[in-house]
């Protein structure tokens, strides 16, 4: 049976999600965004690997305890296999490797910035893996938006704001989201979120632990900015951004869900200014600019 699905006759995500939450998409990135900024809160006393190895094993803790509270469904160790893969590359791969660039100098905004090739890679691979059709309006936008986040950079590394390691981990974990992204949409349809989001955050802290205790001996200094930044990733985005995105990857086109990544730069980089006083000039806003209108085109109704 093909999966082709054509976006002819499909309303945009902004619009579909609007019977249930006009306001879904737009909460999403806002949550989203968010996320930049307290990793690097977090980044302050702890080591990136052992802080997110921390957050995954208490997210996947609370996730169980709901699974067997209110008795949800278990998926075949088939189905398990595949979760914990979607998981592991939509949580491990993507935070791992965005808090490594983070720590290797790359500022919230940037990290994101570089992270808006997630709608062009996925738009690319969702007609050959998923059967979708990208309009020339969509590709169109995905190429705006991508000369709107190359503009931004170029801005931050000319003025050495940022470093080539921390540009690699940032582009491999746009590389870990795309992949995380388009499995979810593969898999993940019949998902149920309790006991799904076990499966998907216990699989990251398997993967991210050994790696803190090797890398970095698992090193943590409690303070205030680390215990807040972890409450709010745990609480804002393990249980309601992610959440959230597991929503629009199931209504929506991947391609089309992916193109709100590009949204997530200009909300971070103005978290950033308002937070740690990250600069903002007119490559900047120029950059933001291109990728709103992309994000127009992207979802535009036909």
């Amino acid at each position: 049976m093909s999966c082709a699905v054509t976006s002819r006759n499909r309303p945009s995500i902004l619009h579909r999600t609007a019977g249930n939450g006009a306001l879904f998409p737009a909460l999403f990135v806002v949550l989203w965004s968010t996320g930049f900024i307290a990793g690097k809160f977090s980044l302050s006393g702890a080591g990136p690997f052992s802080f997110l190895a921390v957050r995954f094993s208490i997210v996947a803790a609370v996730f169980l305890g709901v699974s067997v509270a209110t008795r949800a469904p278990w998926p075949g160790w088939r189905r398990v296999g595949r979760l914990a893969l979607s998981g592991i590359l939509l949580q491990a791969g993507y935070l791992n490797c965005t808090f490594a660039a983070m720590a290797n100098g790359v500022e919230p905004g940037i990290a994101a910035l570089v992270l808006g090739l997630q709608p062009l890679l996925t738009a690319g691979l969702a007609g050959w893996l998923l059967g979708e059709r990208v309009t020339w309006k969509q590709w169109l936008g995905l190429i705006l938006g991508l000369a709107g986040v190359a503009l931004v950079v170029e801005d931050k590394l000319s003025l050495g704001h940022t470093s080539v390691p921390g540009l690699v981990f940032a582009l491999l974990a746009a590389l870990s989201l795309t992949a995380g992204t388009l499995w979810q949409k593969r898999v993940g349809g019949a998902m149920d979120l309790r006991t799904g989001s076990f499966i998907q955050f216990f699989a990251s802290a398997l993967v991210t632990a050994p790696i803190a205790a090797v890398v970095e001996g698992f090193r943590i200094t409690w303070s205030v900015q680390v215990i807040g930044a972890l409450a709010w990733l745990c609480l804002v985005l393990s249980f309601g951004a992610l959440p959230l995105l597991f929503v629009l990857i199931r209504r929506g086109e991947a391609s089309r869900v992916g193109s709100l990544f590009f949204l997530v730069p200009p909300v971070t980089a103005l978290f950033g200014y308002v937070c740690f006083g990250d600069t903002l000039n007119e490559g900047v806003f120029a950059g933001m600019v291109l990728v709103c209108a992309s994000i127009a085109l992207v979802n535009a109704r036909r």
